[in-house]
């Protein structure tokens, strides 16, 4: 996949991301019950501003670290790429497209972990809507096990590309 298409994406649906974390959060009540314990029950808490800030800080920073770093680390010639069959998939003929591969696929990681970063955030507003805040441990469960379903797939292509031979 294009790696311009994947990227000119990934800040799109940042953006958008970005702006449900903005605009649902003036749901939130002024202190915001934002940790909660394995059964749901809310014990911490934190000003809604502080909580917004955080929010937008990890919903653009951390995808943008995990899509940009690895393609520009691989984009220096791909020498500190490390993949299997290193050398076949890196040869002059192939590196142009290799690096490609691998930045486009960072971006579909880091989208990945976009998306789950604004669920577990709606789920945060749900619980604050309740009184007292309970954070849905099916919710917060289910969000984890389409994560982990994605990442395996995420993983599988990531390996088969790489440990066969064009």
């Amino acid at each position: 996949m294009n790696p311009r298409f994947c990227t000119i994406a990934l800040l799109a649906l940042l953006l958008v991301l970005a702006a449900f974390v903005w605009l649902s959060s003036s749901a939130l009540p002024e202190v915001v019950a934002s940790h909660f314990g394995a059964n749901g029950a809310a014990n911490g808490f934190m000003p809604r501003g502080m909580y917004v800030a955080i929010l937008l800080a990890l919903v653009l920073g951390v995808p943008s670290l995990l899509a940009f770093l690895p393609g520009a680390l691989a984009g220096q010639g791909g020498r500190n790429l490390n993949i299997p069959n290193r050398e076949y998939w890196l040869a002059p003929e192939r590196r142009e497209s290799t690096v490609a591969f691998v930045a486009a696929h960072g971006r579909w990681f880091a989208a990945a972990v976009a998306v789950f970063l604004a669920y577990v955030h709606w789920l945060v507003v749900r619980a604050n809507a309740l009184q007292p805040p309970v954070l849905s441990t099916t919710g917060i469960v289910a969000g984890l096990v389409v994560f982990f379903v994605f990442l395996a797939g995420w993983l599988f292509t990531l390996f088969a590309k790489f440990r066969r031979y064009a």
